[in-house]
């Protein structure tokens, strides 16, 4: 699998993940539950992962609808 998208908004995560199962593609939030460890002040980002095969296409749903993405 390969990062998508690192951020500490879930909003973010959530809006990526429901365009992504829109497009019929699969894909895995890291680090939910780190917040727990961290007191829940929402500093340490989450990660979206996506199948390699299917991350051209997902980098290009997610760019269309503007979510940034990493360089």
């Amino acid at each position: 699998m390969k990062e998508l998208i690192r951020t500490s908004d879930p909003v973010t995560i959530a809006i990526a993940t429901a365009l992504l199962s829109g497009e019929d593609i699969d894909c895995f939030e890291l680090d939910v539950h780190m917040s727990v460890l961290e007191g829940s002040i929402g500093i340490l980002p989450r990660r979206l992962m996506v199948h390699e095969r299917d991350l051209f296409r997902a980098r290009a749903v997610l760019k269309d609808n503007d979510i940034e993405l990493p360089d």
